[in-house]
């Protein structure tokens, strides 16, 4: 574990401004993340497998929406959704939100765009947990 910290002090000490917020921003990221990946599609069919047959699917709450400010971080946009979608399972996007979290911190895709993709995913995983009635 020393020699990771160390050589995480070395390339942050070697990263200009804008490369430490990258880099604290993806690692703020990363320790959010928990549980396995899987597939949205998958969380949702897993959720409803495990309700006994007898028991009747609650309502799934609606979202609450928080209004997109003008200038958003990927990391800051990622909580406001998992905020308006609460109801949401988090392992479910997880692996696609990770995709899109790299899309932008090292292959460098804009901000604005990455979010917008964001926003489609967590929307899409509402409708498919709705359709399900899980």
């Amino acid at each position: 574990m020393s020699d990771d910290l160390e050589r995480l002090r070395e390339i942050f000490g070697a990263l200009d401004a804008s490369g430490r917020s990258t880099l604290l921003a993806f690692a703020e990221f990363l320790r959010t993340r928990a549980g396995p990946m899987t597939s949205p599609a998958a969380a949702v069919r897993s959720s409803a497998q495990e309700r006994p047959e007898s028991e009747p699917a609650a309502p799934v709450p609606v979202p609450v929406p928080i209004p997109r400010p003008e200038k958003e971080t990927v990391v800051a946009a990622i909580k406001r959704l998992r905020r308006t979608y609460s109801m949401l399972d988090r392992n479910a996007m997880l692996n696609e939100v990770y995709t899109l979290m790299n899309q932008h911190v090292l292959e460098g895709g804009p901000a604005q765009e990455v979010i917008d993709e964001l926003e489609r995913v967590f929307e899409q995983c509402y409708r498919d947990r709705v359709a399900d009635g899980a």
